[in-house]
């Protein structure tokens, strides 16, 4: 069995030199080498070494010190040592130390004797003890408390030795009345916690006979009472009852942890609804007191808790909840918006909708930095509710609307697509809607918002009124025709050579102007913009953001006009009965769009058009000059039934998450009746389920083997040597969050002892060893279970190496069997996770780790392909089934995962089949850290070739 040990230090110094560097230390006068001299010695037997020849010299010299810091060291020292021998029996020479802590405990010193009654706490030879007792029992009456309360604290952990209350038969009866007349917080909780670990029917007695001023107690012994009351209820559940007034009463205590520890107690007591009632509005009360982030963020962490279990009760408390928002903290209103997106109603959606639009328009008044972040959160918030409740959407979408020109250009996204989705599912709305976007079209800023918000003018002007003013706006936003003259091209190519000039555009009427730079440049009255993010603008009146866009060079943009425009014209001939007015318009159509590719194929730009944009553009002009009636239900009527459908796939895998979530399991009808299974989930107390949860948790570390465990567990083990080495070792494997636990077994196969045999082991990669494992002696033939716990610290396939190393009484040298190497699979940390199309392209962009891996696999078929890749890297997939429908030779798809230390990892697929009906393509990947990018890479690279 391994020893228990109160201190772990890492120290990576172990040379003999340093042994005798520190006797000579020890031997010396000086105070502060000996300090240092202790240290080293103290670090080295926590790492394994022995140190025998030093005790004596210690004893001789360390042991007379004065010194406090001395003295401290010298009690870890003695701490630590190994103070038993082969047989289980106290080596002599500790009877030295004896005399030495009898002086400790009675000498004139305060801080001596308490360290000293701290020290007895951890020693659990009663030889050594027994002499002790008589003064350890005086420090319980001395007149300073730091004393007292350290002495309680031993004659508790003296008491609950093996056949320690046959050392102290009477010491429940002393602490007892110690915690009567004692007047010392500190000292009355440690006398109360005596009494509840070592006499539980005498701490019982105490409070029940002073229930009346259990609200007067000290902090610390109220939260030992919490502790009481759980511990009793767990043992006998008749009588929660008696106790449930106490913890009532401990509600309305000034302590804070004490109210939380209140409040979760009395979750885990009751399930009544008063109980949790009382306990929610607790937590809403320390929410909105308590300055400290990390504390809301674990109320919060409760009440989500109390959601899942008791939601219907939680629903009348939602308007408290929703009152954290005002936090500054981005984490808690993210948490807060979670847990109140989840309680909504029919009866208090109108209320936290107007929180929500309130807390909107706070963020106008100031830029704050987080203000654009938080105001994206809002609008994702408000836009869940007008999804769920669509009565509510007319009340804020044109709000919301005013938000489509924002700097932020996240949140003018999340708005316009929240438009869009409303104005599909609520048709009421659309024609206030539309004539709203109209009005705010020239504010918007952001490429993508306009690309959206052109789709929306494209797919839902309908009237004839509609259709005429969607052509003015975007008319009015582009400006006059062309884009740029004759003259200027040859003035745009001149000062092409300048570097001085290269950041402008200049157009006909020309005046000298100074850049923010000192450079040079010309400007026009008429029109005029520079080179520059789109969501900084630059231009005269006579022209928008949408025209300062295009000469910016984004002919993505130019295409998205030059489609919405066709739409429009083509829907025009259907409501405008004069066949003038239609030619007129398609012909101001047509000249806008061959504007737009003259622009792209002129040298006034640094760039020309593309040619996916450049083919887009055409095909908008063959089909005003050239209309068919199947082209046509094509463009007015397709694309909105494919949105339509995209809108249903999102909504049934929602509804299918839900499901999911609430799906219940149920036993067999062949199974043992087990009365855990009978009882309602909701009336299980949390105490209750604490017994469950300990075999559960046995389950997972394979220590509590039943039916498929067992083989569970043998699919962890790996072997670490061959089996004609000497020394046979294996290891089971188990993998935690963060940290892996190495379990081997180690066999002698030879006839010979085995001597300082010792598991050396180091790591490759984000892992790090925690301790060294100790030196054995092993018998022939015999085994040995060795442990070794290794942390991890990010998301990285990691390797873990190292050899046996042992001694054996005929060679004197030492022998070393070198290990298997243990691969930790990265596929242990990561799991399917959920996140919006908007939020994977926004970590696309920001995250700066891509590892890209090319497709070289026997499969065939591109979905098989895709199927395979998901079950492999137990990534989710984000692209929607309809999406991946039909047989068209390509497949892209999105996958997303988020490992156990909130990385989040990022893959594209995009493959093609060949004419030989072989697939190509690559699969990228993207990560904010380089591990993870890597090691996802290698296992998809390992696992892709095969089906299997």
């Amino acid at each position: 069995m391994e020893k228990s040990c109160s201190l772990l230090v890492y120290f990576d110094k172990s040379t003999p030199a340093i042994a005798n560097e520190i006797k000579e230390a020890l031997e010396g006068n000086d105070v502060e080498a000996k300090v240092d001299a202790m240290k080293k010695a103290v670090m080295l037997l926590l790492n394994g070494e022995t140190l025998p020849q030093l005790f004596i010299t210690i004893v001789r010299y360390v042991l007379p010190s004065e010194d406090h810091t001395v003295q401290k060291l010298l009690l870890l020292y003695l701490e630590i040592i190994e103070k038993r021998d082969a047989k289980n029996i106290v080596l002599p020479e500790m009877i030295l130390i004896c005399q030495n802590l009898r002086n400790n405990l009675q000498h004139p010193n305060e801080y001596i004797r308490g360290v000293t009654l701290r020290f007895l706490c951890r020693l659990n030879e009663v030889e050594i003890i027994e002499p002790l007792i008589p003064s350890v029992l005086a420090n319980l009456e001395h007149r300073h408390q730091y004393i007292r309360r350290n002495a309680i604290l031993a004659v508790m952990a003296i008491y609950k030795l093996p056949h320690g209350d046959q050392l102290l038969v009477d010491a429940p009866e002393m602490i007892e009345k110690v915690l009567a007349t004692e007047q010392d917080q500190s000292a009355k909780r440690n006398a109360f916690l005596m009494l509840f670990n070592c006499a539980q029917e005498r701490a019982i007695n105490y409070l029940l006979t002073n229930v009346e001023k259990v609200a007067e107690w000290g902090e610390l012994l109220q939260m030992v009472v919490l502790e009481l009351i759980r511990k009793v209820c767990r043992t006998n559940k008749g009588e929660k009852g008696r106790y449930i007034k106490i913890i009532i009463s401990l509600l309305s205590v000034p302590s804070s942890a004490v109210v939380y520890e209140c409040a979760g107690t009395l979750v885990s007591l009751s399930s009544a609804p008063t109980a949790i009632k009382a306990a929610a509005n607790t937590y809403c009360q320390l929410l909105l007191s308590q300055s400290d982030n990390n504390v809301k963020l674990i109320v919060l962490d409760r009440l989500t808790e109390l959601k899942s279990s008791h939601g219907e009760i939680m629903v009348d408390l939602i308007m408290d909840v929703l009152r954290a928002v005002s936090s500054p903290n981005l984490d808690i209103r993210r948490k807060t918006l979670d847990i109140v997106l989840e309680l909504i109603t029919p009866r208090n959606i109108n209320e936290v909708v107007l929180t929500l639009k309130k807390e909107v328009m706070k963020t106008q008044s100031g830029e704050l930095e987080k203000n654009g972040e938080y105001r994206q959160m809002l609008i994702q918030a408000i836009h869940s509710c007008a999804i769920k409740f669509p009565e509510v959407a007319s009340t804020v979408v044109h709000l919301l609307m005013d938000f489509l020109g924002d700097i932020n250009v996240a949140s003018a996204l999340d708005v316009v697509v929240f438009v869009r989705e409303i104005i599909e599912s609520n048709p009421k709305l659309r024609v206030s809607i539309i004539t709203r976007l109209l009005d705010i079209f020239d504010q918007i800023r952001s490429t993508r918002v306009f690309s959206c918000a052109l789709w929306i003018i494209g797919e839902y002007c309908l009237s004839l009124s509609e259709v005429e003013s969607g052509i003015t706006t975007i008319k009015q936003c582009l400006g006059d025709l062309p884009f740029y003259t004759d003259s200027e091209e040859g003035d745009s190519a001149d000062s092409s050579k300048k570097p001085q000039q290269a950041d402008s555009i200049t157009v006909s009427s020309k005046r000298p102007a100074i850049l923010a730079d000192g450079t040079y440049a010309t400007q026009s009255a008429a029109s005029e913009t520079a080179f520059s993010p789109p969501t900084v603008v630059q231009g005269s009146l006579s022209s928008g953001n949408l025209r300062s866009l295009l000469l910016t060079g984004d002919f993505f943009l130019g295409a998205v006009v030059s489609c919405t425009l066709t739409k429009l014209i083509l829907r025009y001939e259907e409501v405008q009965p004069s066949k003038a007015e239609v030619n007129k318009a398609s012909t101001q159509a047509l000249l806008i769009i061959v504007s737009i590719i003259q622009l792209g194929q002129s040298s006034f730009l640094s760039h020309p058009i593309d040619n996916d944009s450049q083919d887009r553009i055409v095909l908008c002009i063959r089909l005003l000059c050239n209309t068919g009636d199947q082209i046509r239900k094509i463009w007015l009527e397709s694309c909105r039934e494919s949105f339509v459908k995209m809108l249903s796939d999102k909504q049934l895998r929602e509804t299918a998450e839900i499901k999911a979530k609430a799906q219940i399991s149920f036993s067999q009808p062949d199974d043992l009746i087990d009365f855990y299974h009978l009882k309602s989930r909701k009336g299980m107390s949390q105490l209750e389920l604490e017994d469950e949860v300990q075999d559960d948790l046995k389950r997972a570390t394979g220590e509590f083997i039943q039916d498929g465990d067992g083989a569970n567990k043998l699919n962890r083990i790996l072997q670490l040597t061959g089996f004609s080495d000497p020394v046979y070792a294996e290891a089971c494997v188990t993998v935690h969050h963060y940290d892996i636990v190495l379990d081997v077994t180690v066999i002698n196969r030879t006839k010979e002892t085995l001597q300082n045999l010792c598991l050396e082991l180091a790591t490759m990669g984000d892992l790090k060893l925690v301790d060294r494992p100790q030196n054995y002696t092993l018998a022939p033939e015999a085994k040995k279970q060795i442990k070794a716990n290794i942390k991890v610290s990010s998301t990285e396939t990691g390797v873990i190496f190292g050899n046996i190393v042992y001694e054996t009484s005929k060679v004197f040298e030492r022998t070393v069997v070198v290990l298997n190497d243990i691969h930790i699979d990265i596929m242990d940390y990561i799991s399917p996770a959920v996140c919006g199309d908007a939020a994977f392209r926004t970590m696309w962009a920001e995250f700066e780790w891509e590892n890209k891996v090319a497709v070289n696999t026997v499969i065939q078929d591109e979905k098989e392909f895709l199927d395979h890749i998901i079950k492999s890297t137990n990534m989710k997939c984000l692209t929607g089934p309809s999406a991946l429908e039909g047989e068209c030779g390509f497949l892209a798809a999105n996958l997303y995962a988020k490992s156990v230390f909130g990385e989040d990892a990022l893959v594209n697929i995009s493959i093609e089949k060949q004419a030989d009906a072989k697939l190509s393509g690559y699969i990228r990947i993207r990560s904010k850290t380089q591990g993870i990018a890597l090691s996802l890479g290698d296992k998809i690279t390992l696992k892709q070739k095969g089906s299997g």
